[in-house]
Parts: structure tokens; C-alpha cells; sequence
């Protein structure tokens, strides 16, 4: 077995762009907003992109957040 930390750069359009595909396509983010009132909704999208304004290093008006993740191999003998 072998475990090695990973980067990864989320990259998109916009701030408000990642929210919309992570809410229209991404299962747990889509379950999350699904499971709110329109209010409610309202505060987890401005939740998240107070998060993103904190992480994003893009200038430009585009959104680049780093992440960090564990890749784990297993190798069957």
C-alpha cells in the first residue's frame, strides 16, 4: 500500500460558476441546496462563496482554489 499527499487546482469560470455546477451536478452539494427552503438555499450559496472568496487565488475575476487530497494505491499481490 502506498499513500502520497496530492494538490489538485479547482478552476473555474467564476466563483458563481463553481457553486451553480457543484449545485446542479455534484451529489452531495446537490442534495445539500435540495434539502433547503429558497431562503436557506440563499445563505448556503453565499456561505460558499465567502468560503471561495477566501481560497480563491485567481485575480481575474476567475476562481482557482487548491485543494490537498491522500491518494491511496493498493497493489494485490
Amino acid at each position: 500500500m502506498k499513500c502520497e499527499s496530492r494538490s489538485f487546482a479547482f478552476r473555474y469560470r467564476s466563483p458563481e460558476h463553481f457553486v451553480e455546477v457543484f449545485r446542479t451536478y455534484y451529489g452531495p452539494t446537490l442534495k445539500a441546496f435540495a434539502a433547503l427552503d429558497e431562503a436557506n438555499q440563499q445563505g448556503l450559496r453565499k456561505d460558499l462563496l465567502a468560503l471561495i472568496g477566501r481560497m480563491n487565488r485567481a485575480e481575474d475575476g476567475t476562481m482557482v482554489v487548491p485543494s490537498e487530497y491522500l491518494e491511496v494505491v493498493i497493489t494485490k499481490r
